[in-house]
């Protein structure tokens, strides 16, 4: 990690608060769990306060298949509840960040001899319907072999006998998490990255803060808090080991995506498919003029702290069920054009054992005898629900610790986050119908569906400096306004912070994208007071760090 010349003024005051207040909530890790526990907690009232290791959302949560589903799969395991609180909160995400969570057509092909027959697929789409009842996007139709072909004709003929079709969404994950904190340091939390915690703060036997170790090399800091919650993710067990030895509550799996060009496989709506080598379910989702495919489901070896990758096997057993289903594809590992992996920390059961994918999706929430909160496993689309249940666990805990105050429940249910409270077509449309700020529909289509309500900040940068407008990577749209939106409103202080996270390019397409590292990274260090010398490492590892994760699986 590069050592920056100037620390960056907001990690500056967020420093000095940390060290200087007294927090009623101090949150570990900045995923969608911690982020959402930091906005539910701060739109109530408390005071707080939350640390992640890394970049916001640089874990699990910028490594997902971008879906907010109701989770029609864990109906084969008689998951209903699961089922039931998904559709709920898939229906308000879509109220509360229309920016962010869009519907997506989803194509499950039948094929005769297959895993799942025609009568048994129309009972699960129709148990799927039901569950989801007026919160439904759109009900799920049965399509006949030659109508499945002419919606998905790349699809393979042979033996296809027809296919269901139903509606989820899609949604920009890594953007979900900032989103959410932009809303949590509304409200007055305050929000640092690259702090991990090295050890707990104690007081007669309970944990009343914690010591944070910052990346950059600025000095150690104590943070005192009322109450400690542990969101840290994949890194739950690790955090709790600083607390006390204790069982491991989680079992680590990795999910690995690839990313090819949309025109190779041809697939207009997300394709349900079953892989060729264990019958699991696995997703085809355009992507702009790419196709994400995923994902993999295997054990992690070797805890949280060592990164997952891609591997050649992975790349392997993913493109092989997209040729088997798609032939006229034809990939290879050299179409693949991007890839990544991620870990879920899903809750171990009691016995050991079974494949990966049948372990549950479900949380646990359980507090230690020192006071620490923690949050084990979970999903990206209930993550509202299960912020707000941690949330009434430390409020029962402040009581408990004769705090007086009325705090109210949790209010995030209707509440937008930031960019949510307008139709982002219409705030395109209202732009262009303006002058468009010299920028043309297509650009801001893009912007407005990306940052909502909060295009009107992207416009005024690009009004300040109009060279702001020029696309970073065509033809991909994003202007490079969009790296001085990451820098100076969305905390991004490494080029991976705003390639992979802020923008998605590096996820897209990943060796593009080091041919304008140095642009990236002189727009970066003209905010952020680096030196030339610092600009030039800056690019130089990100180039370095992009080859290394493609010798992995290419």
């Amino acid at each position: 990690m590069m050592h920056c010349d100037i620390e960056a003024p907001w990690r500056a005051a967020a420093r000095a608060a940390l060290r200087e207040e007294h927090f009623d909530v101090l949150v570990i890790g900045g995923g969608i769990n911690g982020a959402g526990i930091a906005r539910d907690a701060a739109l109530r009232g408390l005071r707080v306060a939350l640390v992640e290791q890394g970049d916001f959302a640089s874990g699990t949560s910028s490594r997902s298949s971008k879906l907010i589903h109701g989770g029609l799969r864990y109906l084969q395991q008689g998951d209903l509840r699961l089922v039931l609180e998904a559709t709920r909160e898939r229906e308000r995400l879509r109220r509360l960040a229309p920016h962010l969570v869009r519907p997506m057509r989803f194509v499950l092909p039948i094929y005769r001899g297959g895993p799942v027959g025609r009568w048994t697929l129309k009972a699960g789409l129709l148990l799927y319907d039901l569950l989801a009842g007026i919160r439904n996007v759109q009900r799920h139709a049965m399509l006949s072999a030659a109508a499945a072909r002419t919606a998905e004709p790349t699809l393979r003929s042979d033996g296809l006998v027809g296919a269901g079709e139903y509606w989820d969404c899609w949604t920009n994950d890594a953007r979900l998490v900032v989103e959410t904190l932009l809303s949590a340091t509304q409200a007055g939390a305050v929000a640092l990255s690259y702090a991990r915690v090295s050890g707990f703060l104690t007081d007669r036997g309970r944990i009343v803060g914690a010591r944070l170790a910052d990346t950059f090399g600025s000095p150690e800091i104590d943070v005192r808090a009322r109450v400690v919650v542990n969101a840290a993710g994949p890194w739950v067990d690790e955090v709790c080991a600083l607390d006390a030895p204790a069982p491991p509550r989680l079992r680590l799996t990795k999910g690995a995506h690839v990313v090819v060009p949309r025109a190779r496989v041809g697939n207009r709506a997300a394709w349900v498919l079953h892989a060729r080598r264990d019958g699991r379910v696995m997703f085809v989702i355009p992507w702009g003029e790419q196709t994400l495919i995923g994902t993999t489901d295997t054990d992690h070896v070797g805890g949280a702290s060592t990164p997952p990758t891609v591997e050649p096997d992975d790349v392997a057993y993913l493109l092989e069920t997209v040729n088997y289903y798609c032939p006229s594809a034809e990939l290879t590992p050299g179409d693949v054009v991007g890839a990544y992996a991620g870990l879920r920390p899903l809750v171990a059961p009691e016995s050991a054992g079974g494949a990966p994918s049948s372990l549950s999706r479900e949380e646990d929430l359980f507090v230690s005898p020192a006071g620490l909160v923690s949050i084990a496993g979970g999903k990206l689309t209930t993550y509202r629900v299960i912020a707000a249940a941690v949330v009434d666990r430390v409020v029962r805990v402040l009581r408990d610790g004769g705090d007086p105050r009325p705090i109210g429940p949790s209010p995030t249910a209707r509440l937008p986050l930031p960019g949510g409270t307008a139709d982002p077509q219409r705030l395109s449309m209202q732009a262009l119908s303006r002058d468009g700020h010299g920028m043309a529909g297509p650009a801001l289509d893009h912007l407005a569906g990306r940052y909502g309500e909060r295009l009107g900040e992207v416009l005024a940068a690009v009004d300040e400096d109009p060279s702001l407008r020029t696309p970073l990577l065509p033809p991909f749209p994003d202007p490079r306004a969009e790296v001085a939106m990451a820098v100076d409103r969305e905390w991004a202080v490494t080029l991976e912070d705003v390639l992979v996270r802020r923008t998605q390019l590096g996820l897209l397409d990943a060796q593009a994208t080091t041919a304008v590292a140095e642009d990236v990274a002189r727009l970066m260090g003209a905010r952020l007071g680096w030196s030339e010398l610092a600009t030039r490492a800056a690019a130089q590892a990100y180039v370095e760090a992009v080859e290394r994760n493609r010798r992995g699986w290419g």
